[in-house]
């Protein structure tokens, strides 16, 4: 039977056995902590903020601090401390049920992780609102574009960065929009596009862009990539978990969100005798 993976060529792993390669940075003792060429404590404490460490982290590139700012507002519209939105009701149950707010703060994380919600979409977004660009390049209008995406005439176009599932609309552009022309932003390629498409989305589906869908335009322009940008937001949603484990944690046990048998509507079988 043949293997599963062919494993005959372990040159790779011969060559990095018994030693970490890196190019991202490290501790030297006695000397400093570098991060891409950075002496962190003499550097950057102090004088680069959160998020520009964190971006450099995860590029290699530090970005200027008005970037980093308006990424942070990102964060920032990404942390309602509402406990019924999914990631945070794990939060909270985990808080309530005695969970650390470590185990609590990643659990809640890591149900962000999926394609059709939280952080996810960003991969799919990007990767549209970027193919779309090159495909206006080459003639077609925003309409174009976005009747292209209908999986039949007639249907609603399925686009991700262009729906929401609870409201039609988002809150959270406006800000956001704010906050990039106070940190002389303007829009670029990717987002001109972007605000076209949601103009065709409103116009014909009433349907526009969201948080999502005006992220990754953003953040494209700003000549970052897919994996980036979802690297980037990968704990984007971690302080509104935070606050609902914090609340929860702090009240009695059993506490948050306690159901009766009776409020469960039961649609199954009747009751049947047990065989014996």
């Amino acid at each position: 039977m043949k293997p599963r993976n062919n494993h005959s060529d372990i040159s790779s792993w011969e060559r990095n056995r018994g030693v970490i390669r890196t190019g991202k940075g490290g501790w030297i003792v006695g000397e400093a902590v570098y991060n891409h060429g950075y002496s962190m404590m003499d550097d950057l404490v102090g004088r680069a903020s959160f998020f520009q460490v964190l971006l450099l982290g995860i590029t290699g590139r530090l970005p200027e601090r008005r970037l980093a700012d308006w990424i942070e507002a990102v964060f920032i519209c990404m942390s309602y401390p509402d406990a019924r939105i999914w990631c945070n009701q794990i939060g909270s149950l985990a808080g309530n049920t005695g969970a650390s707010a470590v185990a609590g703060v990643c659990a809640g994380v890591l149900a962000t992780d999926s394609y059709l919600y939280g952080v996810g979409p960003l991969l799919a977004g990007t990767r549209f609102i970027v193919d779309a660009l090159a495909d206006r390049k080459r003639g077609m209008t925003a309409e174009d574009i976005v009747l292209a995406q209908q999986r039949r005439p007639g249907s609603k176009p399925m686009i991700t960065g262009y729906l929401r599932p609870v409201a039609s609309g988002d809150e959270r552009l406006v800000p956001l929009e704010q906050v990039a022309r106070a940190l002389g932003f303007t829009h670029g390629e990717h987002l001109t596009l972007a605000f076209e498409i949601s103009e065709v989305m409103e116009r014909q589906f009433n349907e526009g862009m969201n948080l999502n869908g005006y992220v990754n335009a953003f953040l494209s322009d700003q000549g970052y990539t897919v994996d980036e940008i979802y690297r980037i937001f990968s704990t984007v949603a971690f302080a509104g978990i935070q606050a609902c484990h914090a609340e929860a944690a702090d009240n009695p046990p059993g506490t948050f969100f306690p159901l009766q048998c009776g409020d469960i509507e039961y649609a199954g079988h009747g009751e049947r005798p047990v065989p014996d």
